[in-house]
């Protein structure tokens, strides 16, 4: 099965991962799953972490991309064809452009999304998967 995290995922994963729920430890701990992490995901820990809104322990912003594949998660490129039909979106549920283009890539693929975001859960109505 094939998962996109949400970027806290990502960060716990790497920096905290007790703060991930049981469920998503064990999606993450199956050789039968791909965790995607999309481009997305780097870009607004580096943007976050530029504006001073997220401390990291011990890592940088650049060094996400190598632990997330040492962790095993595969990178997901941002493509054109997403960004021209993201205006297909319903955006009445979040604000966050971030997590938006997340859930986004999400409903295109047709794949789950692992985020505790309970603004997220609210696009369960659109036929996005959200586990935690």
């Amino acid at each position: 099965m094939i998962y996109l995290a949400d970027t806290h995922v990502l960060i716990w994963a790497i920096t905290d991962p007790a703060k991930l729920s049981p469920k998503v430890t064990g999606i993450l701990e199956s050789p039968d799953t791909h965790i995607m992490v999309s481009a997305v995901s780097f870009w607004e820990i580096s943007m976050k972490y530029a504006l001073g809104k997220l401390l990291l322990k011990n890592v940088k912003p650049e060094d996400f991309p190598s632990l997330s594949a040492e962790t095993g998660f595969e990178s997901l490129p941002l493509s054109v064809e997403m960004c021209a039909t993201y205006h297909q979106l319903n955006t009445a549920f979040h604000k966050d452009p971030f997590d938006k283009m997340l859930i986004w890539q999400a409903k295109c693929l047709k794949i789950p999304i692992l985020s505790k975001d309970q603004k997220i859960r609210q696009y369960e109505s659109e036929g996005i998967s959200v586990i935690w």
